[in-house]
């Protein structure tokens, strides 16, 4: 079939310079070459497609009718070519962005909103889910999650955000009217804890002081769950214990003060906020364009120990 394509152009462009030679000389190959494609094309479909003669060449009636065939598919492939060049080096097209039902609502679509409205000929998908699926089978353009370390992969490329804290938070409420004050690491045993079990691990806290570099390690146990930082904030605004919760899911809950900082002197592990491609060749403009608008997003958020642009 490619062959057949290939010598369908060959035969076009014969028409179009009335000649073998001036098509040889277009496509550069020999003229014996473009003869062999035209012979093999009226073998293959036991037509005359030519009149040749020593002055000129004509078009017999299969070869006419056969000749705007080959302009139409011509015509088809130079669309299919300026399609291809537009996604690849314009902002339009499909693009899919997999991450957190948090940190999409949160953070993500406020990231991108001007970005997305600034280019029109994009269609966007948000992705918003736990568990981020496999980018190449869910042909997910970027995918944007946090990372407790950088992993070497051969197949993606991770672009570091920012930084961000784990925090631990409470109501007000909760803390006024327990007993036993919280101090330290050790005091949370005596208290209720919501698990988010989201995060690995999440019965397990390491505690490192930055002023002594005293360590603690404590297991805690819960009776309350849930895989959504929404309802885990919820739950803690309503006075049912302390949870484990990254900075960027609850700032604006700190600021307004409906939760607390518990231990704000003893620090968690940190994680990097990252954005996840595909390793290609030819990444879409598009793909590098969106990254740009995450990276400037970030890198303004609000100072201080928490939030700091990763390098």
């Amino acid at each position: 079939m490619l062959d057949q394509l290939r010598a369908m152009g060959v035969f076009a462009c014969v028409v179009e310079k009335s000649s073998f030679s001036g098509a040889a000389r277009e496509l550069g190959i020999t003229t014996s070459a473009v003869s062999q494609q035209i012979r093999s094309l009226e073998q293959d479909m036991e037509v005359t497609l030519l009149h040749r003669s020593t002055r000129r060449l004509s078009l017999t009636e299969a070869g006419q009718a056969f000749f705007l065939s080959c302009q139409e598919m011509l015509a088809a492939a130079e669309r299919g070519k300026i399609r291809i060049n537009e996604l690849r080096d314009e902002l339009v097209g499909d693009l899919r962005i997999a991450t957190t039902p948090e940190l999409c609502a949160t953070h993500v679509v406020p990231a991108l909103s001007h970005w997305m409205s600034a280019h029109r000929g994009l269609n966007v998908f948000f992705d918003a889910n736990n568990q981020i699926n496999d980018l190449i089978d869910g042909r997910i353009d970027i995918a944007i999650k946090m990372c407790s370390k950088i992993e070497e992969n051969h197949n993606l490329i991770t672009i570091p955000l920012a930084h961000v804290d784990q925090v631990l938070v409470a109501s007000p409420s909760y803390l006024n009217q327990t007993s036993i004050p919280i101090s330290r690491p050790e005091d949370l045993l005596n208290h209720d804890l919501i698990y988010l079990n989201t995060m690995k691990n999440n019965h397990y806290f390491s505690f490192v002081h930055p002023s002594s570099s005293e360590e603690i390690n404590i297991d805690m146990e819960s009776r309350i769950q849930t895989n959504n930082v929404f309802v885990a904030k919820s739950l803690c605004q309503q006075g049912h214990g302390l949870a484990r919760i990254l900075y960027l899911d609850v700032q604006k809950e700190l600021v307004n003060g409906s939760l607390v900082e518990v231990l704000p002197d003893w620090k968690l592990p940190a994680f990097t906020l990252c954005a996840v491609i595909a390793k290609k060749e030819q990444q879409p403009v598009k793909t590098y364009r969106c990254l740009d608008a995450l990276k400037q997003y970030f890198s303004q958020l609000p100072g201080g120990r928490i939030y700091q642009e990763a390098s």
